[in-house]
């Protein structure tokens, strides 16, 4: 499966929506957008919707920490949003969810 990236608003908050798969394959994509909508949003707080997300692999965990540095970086934060339970199950095991806020919804 491919990934599908695609940057947007919800108030005054960028959204980087992603669906499909982040594996190694697709990390080059997940990284270039997340780059993208940091450096575009200095000092912002970035959401990463994961709703659509159907598996992610330890190298999208790497990705998302290091776009998450890099918001702090310029000021701002990295927010994932995941209703997945599954998923969210994962950024527990790993952590994840110490590092970044992680909401089941919008509310920012």
């Amino acid at each position: 499966m491919e990934l599908v990236a695609h940057l947007a608003t919800n108030g005054a908050h960028p959204v980087l929506h992603v669906s499909g798969e982040i594996d190694m394959a697709t990390i080059p994509l997940l990284r270039d957008h997340l780059h993208r909508a940091v450096l575009e949003h200095p000092g912002a707080t970035v959401v990463l919707d994961l709703d659509g997300v159907t598996a992610l692999d330890d190298t999208g965990l790497g990705t998302i920490m290091g776009a998450a540095a890099r918001a702090r970086e310029t000021g701002g934060e990295l927010i994932i949003v995941c209703s997945n339970e599954r998923l969210r199950e994962r950024l527990t095991l790993t952590h994840l969810d110490r590092a970044v806020t992680v909401r089941s919804g919008f509310a920012t």
